[in-house]
């Protein structure tokens, strides 16, 4: 009776114990310095081991660093403010250097976004990009390299495209360090082989013919968006 009775208290221990939820996958930008850029969707947030400097350190599971890691996006150079080690709470103060050969250079370098807003805490960090939690899935990330000009860094653009009849119509907005956007004139939407400027008012009208189109928005000196899927009747 005993042993039929501490069988039956396992059974109901393992079968109560929520499953480990697997780590989000999120969708990212790298926006080198040369304008080129590199955008993966579902990309993992999967914890993942580093070397820096002979180091064996470790990225957790929901931060921007793993993911961008796991992306591939080319050479990655890193540097430790804190004490990283193999355990993911130790990673706070890592810090990225270089990614691809575009090194940071003085005030000037590589920084991350999440949504509209530039990250208040590295991206190791295990508090989450803000402090308040790691990311959640279908969120955006862009790297871009930040190039300092009165306390902030370049605007990040973002497409907002609708279709209609014979047409692709977008309006592009930029925003800040803060996620405060204003509209954007004279930023170029390409879709298809077919681009337009946008006027005062942010707004480009895309002749097409009836389809699918992924817009994107780029402007000297400020970083490109991620594309946008229209289908257009």
């Amino acid at each position: 009776m005993k042993r039929a009775l501490s069988i039956a208290v396992v059974l109901a221990v393992t079968v109560g114990s929520p499953a480990q939820a697997a780590p989000p996958k999120v969708s990212q930008l790298v926006v080198f310095r040369d304008g080129t850029a590199q955008a993966k969707s579902a990309v993992s947030t999967r914890a993942t081991k580093l070397t820096v400097a002979g180091r064996r350190c470790t990225a957790g599971d929901g931060t921007a660093l793993a993911a961008l890691v796991r992306s591939k996006p080319g050479r990655l150079r890193l540097h430790d403010f804190g004490s990283c080690s193999r355990r993911p709470s130790d990673g706070a103060g890592l810090f990225v250097r270089s990614i691809r050969g575009d090194a940071n250079r003085g005030q000037n370098g590589w920084v991350y976004k999440v949504g509209r807003r530039s990250a208040t805490a590295g991206a190791a960090d295990p508090s989450g990009p803000f402090g308040r939690g790691r990311l959640r899935p279908g969120q955006r990330v862009t790297w871009f390299y930040c190039r300092l000009r009165d306390g902030g860094c370049q605007r990040t653009l973002e497409v907002a495209a609708r279709a209609e009849s014979g047409a692709l119509v977008a309006t592009v907005r930029g925003y800040d360090d803060a996620g405060k956007g204003v509209v954007i004139q004279g930023a170029t939407v390409s879709a298809g082989g077919t681009s337009a400027q946008t006027d005062a008012a942010g707004v480009a009208r895309l002749a097409v013919a009836p389809g699918s189109y992924t817009a994107v928005a780029t402007k000297d000196g400020l970083v490109r968006s991620f594309a946008e899927r229209v289908e257009v009747p």
